[in-house]
Formats: C-alpha cells, structure tokens, sequence
C-alpha cells in the first residue's frame, strides 16, 4: 500500500539526512518510526507526506507516486495547528467542502462523539485544553478517511494520563476505517501500545537498523509479561543503533551489552 523505495535525503548543507530507506507498509497497518536524535524520524515522514522532496528514491501510496501533499495522505503534527478564527467544528470539517453540508456535518458530529468532544463543536480552540485540542486535531485528519495519517509525535507534549487515553482514542477512531499509520516517536511504551512494527532508525545519515514485529493482540496490557519483553527488545535494539556496527536487522533484536 505506502511504498518506500530507496529513499535518501542530503539537505543543501551537506547534511545526509537519510540513506537508502526502503519500507513497505501494508493497508491498515501501524508502524512506528523510533530512534537516537539525528537519525532522520521527521525528514523521513516529511518525504512521505510530499512536504518535502528526496534526493533519489521514491514515496507511492497505491502505486501512485507521492511528490507534494496529497488528499490520500494525512498528517498530524506535535502542535494541534488548529486555525483559532475558526470553531471547533469548522476546524475538524475544513477539507469536507466537496462534500454536501448534510454529510459534512454528520462526519464532524460522530467524530468529535468518538473522541469526547460531543458538544464541544461550537467552541473555540482557545477554549481547549491542550488533550482535547490534540484530539480535534486527530479527528481533523482522520475525518477525510486519507489512506494513510501520518503522525509526527502528536502527544509527545501531554502529560502521561493524557497521552495514554489519547493513544486509546487514536486506536478507536482507526478501528472504523483502518487507514495505514506511520507513527513517530521516541516513547518506546507508546510505540509497543500502538504498533504492529517498531521500526528502529540508526543515525547520521538515518537508516533502517532494525525491524521489530509486536504480535499482541489488542487492546494491549501495558502491565503484562509479553508488553514489557516487547518493550525490552525495543529498548535493546535501541541502544544497538546508538553503538558503531551493522545496521539492518529484521525480527529478533540482539540485546545490548547493558541488558
């Protein structure tokens, strides 16, 4: 479904961002992009979304190639980059214009239900906090069923409580149309919560270090047994990237010396 062939990006500067990443990602699957600072986490999901252009490789979704935004691909940011002039509810059904005002305003209704903002439609984003401006933010993307949402650490911001229950309300609103997810982030609890793959960036120049399969069935128990060794290979893989070695590792991580 999302095709990432060859992908590497070397900034004007010099800076060689990203090197010869290549990644299939399967409809209606998560991943989660996790690594050291510097391995290229954010320039990697910018190639994706067309904000940016790689140096050499390619980016397509269905077999169409990605090269600037595109309706088929969504993305959230860390901030909710809500537009304060417009409500709650403008926000969330701001890309529905092509479709009738009925149907537009059934999609932003059931949206904000299922993220516990029924009511809250008719507010301002000013009037939120920062949880629920995350969520609206969430549902904004996710209201125009993209078949791809990528997500740039959307609750890397909020207070652990709060970033939990948000996890919960991002895996409830993907559970009814399935789009695929590329998630990054540097919490490696958040990253075994949400994803089906964990893939581990090694930095200067970013690339693929290892590939780690989460087969928990869902919803997860982050106090069991199985999440906390899922947890454990990830942490280990991590601490490999960081250390001078071969990188491309798929399954099973070796655990690191200070394991």
């Amino acid at each position: 479904m999302l095709i990432l062939d060859k992908l590497s990006k070397t900034y004007p500067n010099g800076m060689h961002a990203l090197s010869d990443v290549s990644l299939d990602v399967a409809t209606g699957e998560i991943v989660a992009l996790i690594g050291g600072s510097g391995c290229g986490k954010t320039t990697l999901l910018r190639l994706v979304s067309g904000l940016e252009a790689p140096t050499s490789g390619t980016v397509s979704v269905d077999g169409e190639k990605i090269s600037a935004p595109h309706p088929a691909v969504g993305i959230v940011f860390q901030e909710p980059r809500l537009l304060p002039w417009l409500t709650v509810a403008q926000n969330i059904g701001f890309g529905l214009d092509h479709l009738p005002k009925s149907e537009r305003d059934a999609r932003v209704d059931e949206a904000l239900l299922r993220v516990g903002l029924s009511g809250y439609g008719p507010r301002w984003p000013r009037e939120l906090s920062g949880g629920q401006a995350q969520r609206a933010a969430i549902v904004r993307a996710l209201v125009a069923r993209p078949k791809a949402l990528l997500l740039d650490e959307p609750f890397s911001a909020l207070d652990a409580l709060t970033r939990a229950s948000l996890q919960d309300h991002l895996l409830g609103l993907w559970d009814a149309h399935r789009p695929t997810l590329v998630l990054v982030t540097h919490d490696v609890e958040e990253a075994v919560a949400l994803a089906d793959r964990v893939i581990v960036l090694q930095p200067k120049p970013g690339r693929i270090f290892a590939e780690i399969r989460v087969d928990l069935p869902r919803p997860r128990d982050r106090l069991s047994h199985d999440f906390a060794e899922a947890e454990r290979e990830v942490l280990a893989a991590l601490d490999g990237s960081l250390t001078p070695q071969q990188p491309a590792k798929t399954g099973k991580a070796q655990a690191a010396g200070w394991w």
